[in-house]
């Protein structure tokens, strides 16, 4: 009973304040000037308005490997992003948290201006931004902010339409947040009773309640970025709960065919095993 008293205690003032100050520093780290992203069209073509190039160009890739610029045109964007499984607005949530959780910066500019077109809001975006940098790290999460602070300014986005930092929060299912913390305090709480607190605290009873990102969109956010930097482990939690927020099995299984191509073959297929078992256990 004293372990159920300690997880369900209110949220610590100074802890619910980090997840104040670093949601407050990622909006005007996003609202600070800087330089447009130039306009001119590049990595990809694309009809959509306001699009934002990466910074090779199909004629840098056939200098390096005529190859790559093949596969780059064919069975990536011609191929994987029009595929039915996902909307494009969910390939666009999967691309850029798998691009956040690896820090592959190059490819941001692009992909978050794809995101905002296939109706990805701005709000959203920072909110996955703020999500990711539990998920991923503050570094990541540093080094996304400062690729779309430009997207933001080039697109008029003011901070009038990021979320706040401090915002009424979702409904909590207290019974199944109990039981997931009584489980992590039994297990781990005598390892490291900050980071089991922590967890409760700022994760589970305010990041997660934040009304800024559907719990689908943070679930899918949150998988696609355990997978692309191959944390396996906590796969199957994950998994479970964004299948419970409403993804499908075959949009699960989709979201490794698409995460292939931005994280890699190895990163998939390691996390093959556990969605494979996740599936088979849902079923019994």
């Amino acid at each position: 009973m004293d372990t159920i008293r300690e997880v369900n205690r209110p949220i610590n003032p100074s802890r619910r304040d980090v997840l104040k100050t670093s949601a407050t520093l990622v909006i005007a780290v996003l609202w600070g000037a800087g330089p447009a992203v130039t306009p001119e069209n590049k990595m990809t073509d694309t009809k959509k308005p306001n699009p934002a190039p990466s910074v090779l160009t199909y004629d840098d890739l056939r200098a390096v490997s005529p190859a790559l610029e093949y596969y780059t045109k064919g069975p990536l964007l011609d191929g994987l992003w029009k595929r039915p499984d996902l909307s494009p607005r969910d390939r666009s949530v999967i691309t850029v948290s798998a691009l956040i959780a690896r820090i592959q910066t190059i490819e941001m500019p692009f992909h978050f201006a794809l995101a905002l077109d296939n109706g990805v809001k701005a709000s959203e975006l920072s909110e996955i931004i703020t999500h990711l940098a539990f998920y991923a790290g503050w570094a990541n999460a540093m080094s996304a902010v400062a690729v779309a602070k430009d997207i933001f300014h080039q697109r008029g986005i003011g901070i009038d339409q990021l979320p706040p930092a401090n915002d009424k929060l979702l409904p909590l299912n207290e019974e199944a947040e109990t039981q997931r913390a009584t489980q992590v305090s039994n297990n781990f709480g005598h390892v490291s009773p900050g980071l089991v607190q922590n967890t409760t605290d700022l994760l589970f009873r305010d990041l997660w309640l934040r009304p800024a990102l559907a719990p689908r969109d943070r679930s899918l956010a949150t998988v696609s970025s355990l997978v692309a930097s191959g944390q396996v482990a906590q796969i199957t939690y994950h998994l479970n709960r964004a299948m419970d927020n409403g993804l499908t099995q075959s949009q699960a299984s989709e979201v490794l065919t698409h995460v292939a191509f931005y994280a890699g073959w190895p990163n998939a297929f390691s996390a093959l095993p556990i969605v494979k078992e996740v599936f088979e256990n849902r079923h019994k």
